[in-house]
């Protein structure tokens, strides 16, 4: 069994740009992608790949193999799966919230694929006990696709449902999850940022500097 992080570093994670800079952002990545590597070496797994682009951002401890691959998630993905022998779990880097315990009961569920769906219809995690013979096909709804596929090659499926290993970071209010339930680097490196306002609604996040002001 073996673990594969698709990995962006290079001017990543766009959609946070109204409360992180390019630099803030490169480096908040990287510190999600340990709390993931750290997730699954906690779950026992000491064969982890990461796939990406470039080696830029790639956590001075990582043990495992860095594969470079050309740009084109689904097909970089898919080409890994084609060479694999063993069972393999894809697992994406912006998910800080995932633990070791996720994982475990992830990787011990019988049935052939097991996915852990995304918000707004992604696919946050995939299993799949026979990689060679199933292809991904992330973006757009990734979630339903998945399923289909998994379907129409007679495999059976399971959907692990957890509101934790659900939560991706792509947004400036998904940081508030992070702080409420992260453990790791990601959330102390976002409660040196952020603070949090509560109201009538949900809380928000705002920057350290913006509350001071009103102190």
């Amino acid at each position: 069994m073996r673990a594969v992080i698709p990995y962006k570093n290079e001017n990543a994670k766009s959609r946070l740009s109204p409360v992180l800079s390019k630099e803030e952002r490169e480096e908040f990545v990287e510190l999600m992608l340990e709390d993931v590597i750290k997730a699954l070496n906690d779950a026992g797994m000491t064969t982890v790949d990461i796939l990406t682009t470039s080696t830029e951002g790639i956590p001075k401890e990582f043990k495992g193999d860095l594969i470079v691959t050309e740009p084109g998630l689904n097909d970089s993905i898919n080409e890994y799966l084609q060479n694999a022998s063993e069972p393999v779990l894809i697992i994406m880097a912006d998910l800080p919230l995932v633990t070791g315990d996720h994982i475990r009961k992830i990787t011990s569920v019988s049935e052939d694929v097991v996915i852990v769906p995304g918000k707004g219809g992604g696919t946050n995690i995939l299993f799949i006990r026979h990689p060679n013979e199933f292809t991904v096909k992330y973006h757009d709804c990734s979630f339903t696709s998945h399923c289909e596929i998994t379907e129409d090659l007679d495999k059976s499926m399971h959907i692990f449902d957890s509101f934790l290993a659900s939560t991706d970071i792509d947004e400036p209010h998904d940081i508030v999850e992070l702080m409420l339930h992260g453990k790791g680097k990601a959330k102390e490196y976002a409660e040196k940022r952020f603070g949090s306002e509560t109201g009538k609604g949900r809380v928000k996040i705002s920057p350290l500097s913006k509350l001071s002001s009103f102190i």
